[in-house]
Protein backbone atom coordinates (compact mmCIF):
# COMPACT_ATOMS: atom_id res chain seq x y z
CA UNK A 1 0.00 0.00 0.00
CA UNK A 2 1.52 3.37 -1.01
CA UNK A 3 2.20 6.24 1.65
CA UNK A 4 -1.02 7.72 -0.17
CA UNK A 5 -3.35 5.03 -0.11
CA UNK A 6 -2.42 4.23 3.98
CA UNK A 7 -3.42 8.20 4.35
CA UNK A 8 -6.53 7.91 2.94
CA UNK A 9 -7.36 4.80 4.85
CA UNK A 10 -6.02 6.23 8.22
CA UNK A 11 -8.70 9.51 7.07
CA UNK A 12 -11.42 6.75 6.91
CA UNK A 13 -10.61 5.01 9.75
CA UNK A 14 -9.92 7.97 12.07
CA UNK A 15 -13.94 8.81 11.67
CA UNK A 16 -16.08 7.88 14.21
CA UNK A 17 -19.90 7.29 13.18
CA UNK A 18 -22.59 6.77 15.18
CA UNK A 19 -24.65 3.17 15.75
CA UNK A 20 -27.46 4.90 13.27
CA UNK A 21 -24.90 5.85 10.40
CA UNK A 22 -22.72 2.50 10.71
CA UNK A 23 -26.07 1.11 10.42
CA UNK A 24 -27.43 3.28 7.30
CA UNK A 25 -24.00 2.29 5.83
CA UNK A 26 -24.63 -1.52 6.37
CA UNK A 27 -28.04 -1.56 4.43
CA UNK A 28 -26.44 0.46 1.80
CA UNK A 29 -23.42 -2.26 1.31
CA UNK A 30 -26.50 -4.70 1.17
CA UNK A 31 -28.80 -2.65 -0.98
CA UNK A 32 -25.73 -2.07 -3.64
CA UNK A 33 -25.63 1.35 -2.79
CA UNK A 34 -22.22 3.23 -2.88
CA UNK A 35 -22.09 4.92 0.04
CA UNK A 36 -19.83 8.19 0.84
CA UNK A 37 -16.92 7.52 3.24
CA UNK A 38 -17.09 8.08 6.36
CA UNK A 39 -13.95 10.82 5.74
CA UNK A 40 -15.87 12.13 2.91
CA UNK A 41 -19.21 12.35 5.15
CA UNK A 42 -17.15 14.18 7.82
CA UNK A 43 -15.18 17.11 5.48
CA UNK A 44 -19.03 17.91 4.57
CA UNK A 45 -20.55 17.97 7.73
CA UNK A 46 -17.47 20.41 8.82
CA UNK A 47 -18.52 22.35 5.61
CA UNK A 48 -22.35 22.71 6.43
CA UNK A 49 -21.23 23.74 9.95
CA UNK A 50 -19.54 26.42 9.04
CA UNK A 51 -21.87 27.17 6.79
CA UNK A 52 -24.39 27.50 9.00
CA UNK A 53 -26.57 26.47 6.21
CA UNK A 54 -30.52 25.99 7.32
CA UNK A 55 -31.90 24.66 3.94
CA UNK A 56 -29.44 21.82 2.09
CA UNK A 57 -30.62 20.36 -1.11
CA UNK A 58 -29.34 16.35 -2.01
CA UNK A 59 -29.40 14.71 -5.15
CA UNK A 60 -29.01 10.96 -4.21
CA UNK A 61 -31.29 9.99 -0.94
CA UNK A 62 -29.35 6.35 -1.11
CA UNK A 63 -29.88 5.06 2.19
CA UNK A 64 -29.65 7.69 4.33
CA UNK A 65 -25.64 8.34 4.69
CA UNK A 66 -24.92 11.34 3.55
CA UNK A 67 -27.71 13.37 4.48
CA UNK A 68 -27.13 12.25 8.13
CA UNK A 69 -23.60 13.23 7.79
CA UNK A 70 -25.24 16.43 6.60
CA UNK A 71 -27.38 16.97 9.47
CA UNK A 72 -24.77 16.13 12.02
CA UNK A 73 -23.15 19.59 10.67
CA UNK A 74 -26.01 21.22 10.72
CA UNK A 75 -28.46 20.35 13.07
CA UNK A 76 -30.98 22.96 12.41
CA UNK A 77 -31.37 22.30 8.81
CA UNK A 78 -33.87 21.41 6.69
CA UNK A 79 -32.48 18.48 3.88
CA UNK A 80 -34.66 18.26 0.49
CA UNK A 81 -33.53 14.78 -1.03
CA UNK A 82 -34.30 13.99 -4.65
CA UNK A 83 -34.20 10.21 -5.49
CA UNK A 84 -35.49 7.56 -8.49
CA UNK A 85 -35.82 4.68 -6.07
CA UNK A 86 -38.60 4.59 -3.67
CA UNK A 87 -37.15 1.31 -1.71
CA UNK A 88 -34.33 3.66 -0.89
CA UNK A 89 -36.02 6.69 0.72
CA UNK A 90 -38.24 4.27 2.78
CA UNK A 91 -34.79 3.10 4.22
CA UNK A 92 -33.07 6.49 4.21
CA UNK A 93 -36.62 7.34 6.35
CA UNK A 94 -35.95 4.79 8.98
CA UNK A 95 -32.66 5.55 9.04
CA UNK A 96 -33.34 9.40 10.04
CA UNK A 97 -35.89 8.02 12.69
CA UNK A 98 -33.30 5.99 14.54
CA UNK A 99 -30.72 9.05 13.96
CA UNK A 100 -33.61 11.04 16.17
CA UNK A 101 -33.76 13.33 13.30
CA UNK A 102 -37.68 14.94 13.32
CA UNK A 103 -39.71 14.24 10.10
CA UNK A 104 -40.48 17.80 9.66
CA UNK A 105 -36.85 18.28 8.82
CA UNK A 106 -36.66 16.07 5.76
CA UNK A 107 -38.73 16.26 2.52
CA UNK A 108 -38.15 13.24 0.76
CA UNK A 109 -38.65 13.47 -3.82
CA UNK A 110 -39.39 10.64 -5.56
CA UNK A 111 -38.43 10.87 -9.13
CA UNK A 112 -36.30 11.97 -11.78
CA UNK A 113 -33.73 14.91 -10.29
CA UNK A 114 -33.34 16.11 -14.22
CA UNK A 115 -37.27 16.72 -13.90
CA UNK A 116 -37.44 18.02 -10.46
CA UNK A 117 -34.41 20.34 -10.36
CA UNK A 118 -35.35 23.01 -12.96
CA UNK A 119 -39.11 23.34 -11.03
CA UNK A 120 -36.84 24.20 -7.63
CA UNK A 121 -36.35 27.88 -6.59
CA UNK A 122 -33.02 29.59 -7.40
CA UNK A 123 -30.87 30.85 -5.18
CA UNK A 124 -32.84 28.81 -1.98
CA UNK A 125 -29.91 26.49 -0.92
CA UNK A 126 -27.13 26.75 1.48
CA UNK A 127 -25.63 23.67 0.15
CA UNK A 128 -26.10 21.24 -3.00
CA UNK A 129 -24.70 18.05 -2.06
CA UNK A 130 -24.71 15.43 -5.72
CA UNK A 131 -24.20 12.12 -5.18
CA UNK A 132 -25.98 10.89 -8.32
CA UNK A 133 -26.01 9.24 -11.54
CA UNK A 134 -22.65 10.11 -12.49
CA UNK A 135 -23.21 10.45 -16.61
CA UNK A 136 -25.27 13.37 -15.86
CA UNK A 137 -22.73 15.59 -12.92
CA UNK A 138 -22.46 18.12 -15.25
CA UNK A 139 -26.09 18.73 -15.39
CA UNK A 140 -26.54 18.48 -11.80
CA UNK A 141 -23.89 21.03 -11.08
CA UNK A 142 -25.35 23.75 -13.71
CA UNK A 143 -28.69 23.70 -11.37
CA UNK A 144 -26.66 23.05 -8.13
CA UNK A 145 -25.28 26.69 -9.14
CA UNK A 146 -27.91 27.77 -9.96
CA UNK A 147 -30.39 26.65 -6.80
CA UNK A 148 -27.47 27.41 -4.53
CA UNK A 149 -27.37 30.93 -3.00
CA UNK A 150 -24.35 33.05 -3.27
CA UNK A 151 -22.02 32.06 -0.79
CA UNK A 152 -23.65 28.83 -0.99
CA UNK A 153 -21.93 25.31 -1.77
CA UNK A 154 -22.27 22.90 -4.14
CA UNK A 155 -20.51 19.39 -2.69
CA UNK A 156 -19.87 16.67 -5.71
CA UNK A 157 -19.08 13.18 -4.13
CA UNK A 158 -17.31 10.63 -6.16
CA UNK A 159 -15.20 13.32 -8.29
CA UNK A 160 -12.22 11.43 -8.55
CA UNK A 161 -14.55 8.23 -9.61
CA UNK A 162 -12.85 4.98 -8.60
CA UNK A 163 -9.19 6.58 -9.67
CA UNK A 164 -10.25 6.44 -12.69
CA UNK A 165 -9.99 10.78 -13.42
CA UNK A 166 -6.41 10.86 -12.32
CA UNK A 167 -4.96 8.82 -14.99
CA UNK A 168 -5.69 10.17 -18.82
CA UNK A 169 -6.05 6.68 -20.05
CA UNK A 170 -9.19 5.80 -18.66
CA UNK A 171 -11.70 7.66 -21.78
CA UNK A 172 -14.82 6.31 -20.61
CA UNK A 173 -18.28 8.50 -20.67
CA UNK A 174 -17.96 9.12 -16.41
CA UNK A 175 -14.25 9.64 -16.22
CA UNK A 176 -14.29 11.87 -19.08
CA UNK A 177 -17.01 14.43 -17.98
CA UNK A 178 -15.86 14.59 -14.44
CA UNK A 179 -12.67 15.87 -16.04
CA UNK A 180 -14.73 18.24 -17.99
CA UNK A 181 -16.31 19.75 -14.82
CA UNK A 182 -13.38 19.95 -12.62
CA UNK A 183 -11.53 21.64 -16.01
CA UNK A 184 -14.88 24.20 -16.11
CA UNK A 185 -14.84 24.62 -12.64
CA UNK A 186 -11.56 25.33 -11.89
CA UNK A 187 -11.99 28.41 -15.13
CA UNK A 188 -14.65 29.78 -13.83
CA UNK A 189 -14.77 33.52 -12.10
CA UNK A 190 -18.12 32.87 -10.61
CA UNK A 191 -17.03 30.28 -8.17
CA UNK A 192 -14.05 29.23 -6.16
CA UNK A 193 -13.18 25.78 -5.81
CA UNK A 194 -11.25 22.43 -4.40
CA UNK A 195 -11.11 18.77 -4.85
CA UNK A 196 -10.00 17.36 -1.72
CA UNK A 197 -8.93 13.50 -2.26
CA UNK A 198 -10.36 11.64 0.85
CA UNK A 199 -12.75 8.63 -0.07
CA UNK A 200 -13.41 8.74 -3.95
CA UNK A 201 -12.70 12.51 -4.22
CA UNK A 202 -15.08 15.51 -2.74
CA UNK A 203 -15.14 18.77 -5.54
CA UNK A 204 -16.74 21.32 -3.39
CA UNK A 205 -17.58 24.90 -5.53
CA UNK A 206 -18.61 27.95 -3.71
CA UNK A 207 -20.78 30.75 -5.50
CA UNK A 208 -18.98 33.59 -4.87
CA UNK A 209 -21.53 36.56 -4.19
CA UNK A 210 -21.71 39.34 -6.96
Amino acid sequence: MSDKELNWKFSDDSVVETEALARARQQSLELGIDAIAPSVGAQSAVIAAATGAMNILEVGTGAGVSGMWLLTGAPGATLTSIDTEIDHQQHAKASFLEARIPGNRVRLITGKAADVLPRMNENSYDIVFIDADPQSVIEYVEHGLRLARPGGTVLVAHALWRGRVADPAQRDDVATGFRTLLKEIAGSSAVVSALSPVGDGLLQITKLRA
